[in-house]
């Protein structure tokens, strides 16, 4: 096969198994259905993998690479905090439901695997959204408040989003963008400097 003739990678094993957890949950990384998918046999696997658990690990990690390194990287020539909260809100909640990988890898966040993954991601997200509202003027203890608060509200919006969007009323562009700005002046209520709308 020509996958098995370029010699496949451990990045093309880690690739095919995050988009396994994407569809089917953390039991969905197998190593024969995975050597079936991608045209090759288990022996690809144990070159590059000693186990199973390794190739969940090297998952996950391209898991917080992909959604959170390059997220927050992404925002990084942005100077006005305020503007990068909202292309992050605007980003994130634009995305949300799109894509089951989230979802199934924070169901899977009290497996021993993904725990540590799961807690460092999240941690990683409510602090850099931290660094946000302190630097728009928030005390710390306010911060970590409306940060916590944006964070748990995006996980509300995404799980609705995948599991029931009909109870979203976003249709359209436009009002996406509204609901964003109704969020994102909620949780600018009172900032220094800021007035609505956003």
């Amino acid at each position: 096969m020509e996958q098995e003739r370029r010699r496949l990678t451990a990045d093309d094993w880690t690739a095919a198994a995050l988009t396994a957890i994407g569809e089917g949950g953390l039991a969905a990384v197998a190593i024969e259905p995975l050597a079936a998918r991608l045209g090759t046999t288990k022996g690809s696997f144990y070159w590059h993998f000693s186990n199973r658990e390794a190739l969940v690990g090297a998952a996950l990690a391209l898991w917080e690479k992909q959604f959170t390194d390059a997220y927050i990287a992404a925002l990084a020539d942005e100077p006005d905090p305020v503007a990068r909260l909202r292309m992050l809100f605007t980003r994130i909640m634009g995305n949300a439901g799109q894509n089951t990988l989230a979802l199934n890898v924070l169901a899977s966040a009290d497996h021993r695997l993904v725990a540590p993954v799961v807690h460092r991601v999240v941690q990683r997200r409510i602090d850099y959204c931290v660094t946000l509202f302190e630097e728009i003027g928030f005390p710390p203890a306010v911060a970590v408040q409306r940060a916590t608060l944006g964070y748990t509200a995006y996980i509300g919006h995404d799980q609705l989003a995948a599991r029931l969007p009909d109870l979203l009323p976003l249709h359209n562009t436009d009002q996406l963008t509204r609901y964003i700005d109704s969020v994102l002046n909620l949780l600018l209520h009172d900032a220094p400097g800021h007035t609505a709308p956003v």
